[in-house]
């Protein structure tokens, strides 16, 4: 790779970085100006990728060599696209669905690691604090 080749890959490196920032910032301002739009739009994200996660796991079922892998594989790539759909057909009460969910999932965390980071013992003092925060933190 010659020089010049390696500074115009630079040049056009940075402009798409500005030009992503910049889209980033625009997003960013537009979701805290509407908040249940920008809500919506992450459970529609959040839908097709379950979706396309189901109908992968659906493929990969029938490369599996056993009953029970084709079988826990078909039901979970069913549920997959079973809650995918219902949360694109139901936009507004997936979001509250998904809310729920991750509020049970930190608060979950952060029980789960409450025992773990009150048994670092002796290095407590440099690192158990800032880990106990953290476990902390997750909680809703």
């Amino acid at each position: 790779m010659s020089a010049t080749s390696a500074a115009t890959f630079v040049k056009k490196s940075v402009g798409w970085s500005i030009g992503l920032s910049v889209l980033m910032i625009v997003a960013g301002i537009l979701a805290i100006a509407s908040p249940l739009a920008a809500g919506i739009a992450v459970n529609v994200i959040v839908a097709w990728l379950l979706v396309f996660s189901g109908c992968v796991h659906l493929v990969f079922s029938w490369y599996t060599r056993t009953a029970g892998a084709l079988f826990w594989e078909l039901l979970v790539g069913i549920l997959y696209i079973g809650i995918g759909v219902y949360l694109l057909v139901h936009p507004v009460a997936g979001l509250a669905s998904l809310t729920i969910a991750l509020a049970i999932y930190l608060l979950l965390e952060a029980i789960l690691e409450l025992p773990w980071d009150s048994s670092f013992g002796r290095f407590r003092d440099q690192v158990g604090s800032c880990s106990m925060g953290s476990s902390l933190s997750s909680l809703p």
